[in-house]
């Protein structure tokens, strides 16, 4: 059902990027995201270090299918209260600063032989309804900028970011309306914040859809959200990869598993997620 579509971020797997894509090559998968490389957020890598990235990726017979940026992870208007979330080691900028870090995620993107970077929606307002126009003016200039380059953004579901949930995503590339500008499907996060997936999720976002994250989650009895391997959780995962496919949907798949066991290691969540993964799928084709 994946055929050759389906990779991982890197740091989801090891912190250690060598030690990271030795494991991926050797489980067979065709492609990585990169966020955090060695400590460092992709975006604070000099040119000579993302060649060096991109030679260790494709000497493993890998691709970079996608920067996971963290663009436009940052408050709308400082002086108002908004939720944060993880920034994988970038500190809070304005949203002037992150219109320069696009263009260099941008150089980024292209000297790693990439044309996706993903995005978001700033951090979440009390009431993002009211901020609309303004996120949407800030994405459409953003998506200006891409289609000017050759790039597309993934435009994330996020639940601590104003598109935090399908139908958000959604309305917000379907107002700009550019080929630059596409929604990034993470049926987990969508779990991860207390709301259906699939189908309801899927229905909203299904022809926005750019590029899927594959994670799993759900609410616990006391209230508090956990990520499991695939299967485990409240996204009915063959249900959603058929409907992908019965749509389509022609693009790739990321592993994002941000599932860690008991005692274990980011590198056992991610190959628990994929044995998981992988158990489906030869259920649905035996």
């Amino acid at each position: 059902m994946l055929n050759n579509r389906l990779g991982v971020l890197t740091d989801e797997v090891s912190t250690d990027l060598t030690e990271a894509l030795n494991w991926i090559a050797e489980q067979g998968l065709a492609h990585v995201e990169l966020r955090v490389i060695n400590g460092r957020n992709i975006a604070d890598l000099e040119d000579h270090e993302v060649h060096d990235v991109r030679e260790m990726v494709e000497s493993r017979g890998l691709y970079v299918s996608a920067l996971a940026s963290p663009l436009f992870k940052c408050k709308l208007d400082p002086s108002r209260a908004a939720a944060t979330g993880d920034t994988f080691g970038q500190q809070e900028e304005s949203v002037d600063a992150h219109f320069r870090k696009l263009d260099r995620m941008i150089e980024i993107a292209l000297l790693l032989g990439t044309r996706r970077i993903r995005v978001f929606s700033f951090w979440r307002e009390a009431q993002p309804e009211l901020y609309l126009d303004e996120i949407a003016a800030h994405l459409g200039r953003a998506a200006g900028i891409a289609r000017q380059a050759g790039v597309v953004l993934l435009l994330e579901n996020e639940p601590s970011c104003n598109a935090g949930f399908a139908g958000e995503v959604a309305e917000i590339v379907g107002r700009i309306g550019s080929p630059a500008l596409r929604g990034l499907w993470d049926p987990g996060n969508e779990a991860y914040g207390g709301r259906e997936a699939y189908p309801l999720g899927y229905e909203r976002i299904r022809n926005a859809v750019g590029h899927v994250h594959l994670k799993d989650a759900y609410i616990g009895i006391n209230g508090v959200p956990r990520c499991v391997p695939l299967g485990s959780g409240d996204v009915p995962v063959i249900a959603q990869l058929k409907a992908l496919a019965e749509d389509g949907y022609e693009g790739l798949f990321t592993i994002e598993t941000h599932f860690i066991p008991a005692g274990g290691s980011q590198m056992t969540g991610t190959r628990m997620t994929l044995d998981a993964l992988r158990a489906l799928l030869r259920e649905v084709s035996d």
